[in-house]
């Protein structure tokens, strides 16, 4: 077994052994498989949050060499956020990129994207619209629409999000 796939299952392995200690991750497992390098991952908005109750579906694709370089995630299930691109599901997380590091793991970084929601930085925006609100200091309009998004695209019982 290669290195990737041997890190990869132990990372399965310690998330199975931890899952319930992360309610905020429903699914973090390959997509299938036979393939390790493609994983999905499903998590919820956070209580307290415009995004209480709503459900994502995030798509992971494991590099060749992971864990040097990050893995590949984006949001399959629409969102409004402000570092999230709306139409594409890319993330702008520094993590992702530039601060990516060995000691990440697919769980932590999950993690990181589910705090992210609740933590958004209007100064880098994939959406501008709901990075505006933020940096206008409209939070009632911001966290109205986020609520609105989130029950329009992130609650429903469709084919992008299965509850």
């Amino acid at each position: 077994m290669d290195p990737v796939s041997r890190r990869l299952l132990k990372e399965l392995n310690d998330y199975q052994r931890e899952a319930k200690t992360h309610p905020e991750i429903i699914e973090l497992c390959p997509a299938d498989d036979e393939d390790l390098t493609q994983w999905r991952a499903t998590i919820a908005g956070l209580n307290n949050t415009p995004f209480q109750g709503g459900l994502w579906n995030l798509e992971i694709k494991i590099p060749h060499n992971y864990p040097m370089q990050p893995p590949v995630i984006k949001f399959v299930t629409p969102i409004c956020h402000p570092n999230v691109h709306f139409k594409t599901g890319e993330i702008c997380l520094d993590l992702l990129k530039t601060a990516w590091s060995p000691a990440w793991t697919l769980k932590s970084t999950v993690l990181a994207i589910s705090l992210l929601l609740s933590n958004p930085e209007p100064s880098s925006p994939l959406n501008c619209d709901a990075a505006n609100l933020l940096r206008c200091g409209d939070i009632v309009g911001y966290e109205s629409m986020i609520r609105m998004y989130t029950q329009l695209l992130a609650m429903n019982d469709d084919d992008s999000n299965p509850n």
